[in-house]
């Protein structure tokens, strides 16, 4: 497409309501949404609800007469990136796409706004080709820009840094670091690269490592770790410095363990950091925790269960009082499961409290309470007073010890709904970890109304998973008797959607086990964990392992993805 004739700028609220996509009280009400928080007019009216992302695409290419790109589906060349300024990338939000096959003289730009004009222009003056504007979502734009761009901004902001230190003779990098307020200082924007680019790529960790003479940059993504960037290992002070500022830690100590809290705005969404810094050999490693302000609230649809996990799901919170145990290592997804189920029971008519170390992400309508050990607020403390405070349901972060224990399961008993986290392999070893905390087993199997043991697995990336044919030994762990049959399963592959790992995102596998009035006998009785997982898988429950094998043959995940969980729960093939 050409943009041609009187070259006026058309606004999308206006062709929107042409088209007949919204009516004109919803762009007047987007409007006043977008004077009031910012953002592009047709981001405000996705963000309302008053339009799909797929019919918006649809009228504003039929509109404008032009093509919509997938930013995250293209493998941009360097070359082509090469064309346009990095400035006008970042002012303007557009992306070189690619030179006409059919015509070496014009430029395929991405852009969040078609009809900008001056960008056209100015793209057009600095490369000396003719643009073609191709509609592009700020989404994936912003990934993109971070993606091709981040790491040279921020190599940027370091070399800057390096120069200014050399300039002005410094020893120390912490000199610099104290009057770090100034929003455009090489350290502050470096920083904030690092925390950015980890939020784009959809990290949930990122770990700045000083090394012998380097400091390396990993983000944790889908729970595997990927280097990012290195940099010259004089930097490392600075960063952390940096960090300790934003994060309210103690800047002058440098051999003490610090943890430190940040929230931060992403392309319009709030990010509440977790800092942990500790000292290593080669100086401070950090660690940093990012959590979405939204992303522990996950309606219950997001969290991988099928219909029948989902009715045993509602019937066990469905329990008046009791205590409801999530189980599972670190990083599991228990806190989101947590998340979603006090979230499903906050309604007006209940008293929810919470005790968390730290509290995870604040919810509207529930007391958090936060653990502070120098305060002697413990959670055993925090409980005790709680119970004070006429709760219906208590939520207790994790139960690490046995007074912890002892107090849930007197709640549990006089009344109250309880919902807590252990670190145990199955739900069945649950029950015996709760009876060697040193609670009877006859009041365990009484104050237990359910166990939720869960893991995570990598989602096999739907643009470019594998089919093949299970091997005979695979159809044993995947639990299939006749070894005749053909069986299908899928192998992760790698494609620019998914940044060539094969995998995108994480679902659930859970192990169901509702507390029924045989099963409660049987708990009484002190059985050992074989003996409960034996009466619960004859109610029906279904294994770790037998949810993860559903995932495989429903070409959602892989054997690798499987073999983990069979071997982190013991499980025999």
């Amino acid at each position: 497409m050409r943009i041609s004739g009187g070259r006026k700028k058309i606004r999308v609220g206006d062709l929107l309501v042409e088209a007949g996509a919204i009516t004109d009280e919803e762009l007047q009400e987007a409007l006043a949404y977008q004077k009031e928080n910012g953002g592009r007019i047709g981001n405000v009216i996705l963000e309302l609800g008053f339009i799909s992302q797929d019919l918006l695409v649809t009228v504003l290419t039929t509109q404008m007469g032009i093509d919509y790109v997938e930013l995250k589906a293209c493998r941009l060349e360097e070359s082509v990136l090469k064309l346009v300024p990095e400035n006008l990338v970042n002012k303007y939000k557009i992306m070189p796409v690619e030179i006409d096959p059919n015509n070496p003289n014009v430029l395929k730009v991405a852009m969040i706004d078609p009809m900008d004009l001056n960008a056209i222009d100015d793209i057009s003056i600095s490369t000396n080709l003719q643009v073609e504007p191709l509609l592009a979502m700020e989404d994936d734009m912003n990934e993109a820009i971070g993606k091709y761009y981040g790491n040279s901004q921020a190599m940027e902001a370091a070399e800057q840094y390096r120069r200014e230190m050399e300039q002005d003779g410094l020893t120390t990098a912490e000199e610099d670091a104290i009057n770090e307020d100034i929003e455009n200082s090489p350290v502050v924007l470096l920083v904030k690269q690092i925390i950015e680019g980890g939020v784009r790529q959809r990290a949930s960790d990122i770990h700045i490592e000083p090394l012998e003479s380097s400091v390396r940059v990993r983000y944790r993504i889908d729970g595997a770790l990927k280097q990012v960037m290195t940099y010259d290992y004089s930097l490392l002070s600075a960063i952390s410095a940096r960090i300790k500022i934003i994060g309210g830690m103690d800047i002058a100590e440098k051999r003490k363990p610090q943890d430190g809290r940040i929230t931060i705005m992403v392309d319009r969404r709030e990010f509440d950091v977790r800092v942990s810094m500790l000292p290593t050999v080669y100086g401070e490693k950090t660690v940093m925790r990012l959590t979405s302000k939204d992303g522990l609230t996950k309606p219950k649809s997001a969290l991988g269960f099928d219909p029948e996990t989902l009715k045993v799901f509602d019937g066990i919170l469905s329990n008046p009082h009791g205590i409801i145990l999530v189980t599972g290592p670190t990083g599991s997804g228990k806190s989101t499961t947590l998340y979603t189920s006090l979230s499903e029971l906050n309604t007006e008519d209940v008293n929810i409290i919470t005790v968390e170390d730290p509290v995870e992400a604040n919810i509207d309508g529930i007391n958090q309470v936060q653990v502070n050990v120098k305060a002697e607020m413990t959670f055993a403390a925090a409980l005790r007073s709680i119970l004070r405070q006429d709760p219906d349901i208590i939520m207790i972060g994790e139960i690490r010890d046995g007074e912890t224990a002892q107090i849930a399961v007197q709640a549990a008993i006089t009344g109250h709904l309880v919902v807590s986290t252990l670190h145990t392999n199955s739900a069945a070893s649950t029950v015996t970890r709760i009876i060697d905390m040193g609670i009877e087993p006859y009041v365990a199997g009484d104050a237990l109304v359910g166990v939720i043991a869960q893991r995570l697995v990598r989602r096999l990336c739907t643009s470019c998973k594998q089919p093949r044919l299970a091997e005979p030994e695979e159809k044993k762990i995947l639990g299939i008797e006749d070894e005749e049959d053909d069986v299908i399963v899928y192998e992760p592959a790698g494609c620019t959607l998914c940044g060539d790992t094969g995998y995108a995102g994480r679902i659930g596998v859970y192990e169901m086990m509702p507390v029924s009035k045989e099963l409660q006998a049987v708990i009484a009785k002190g059985a050992t964990a074989d003996l409960i997982e034996k009466q619960a898988l004859s109610e029906g429950m279904l294994t770790l392992k037998m949810g993860a094998a559903k995932h495989v043959l429903n070409g959602i995940t892989s054997m690798m993805e499987m073999k983990k969980i069979v071997y982190t729960t013991g499980d025999e093939y």
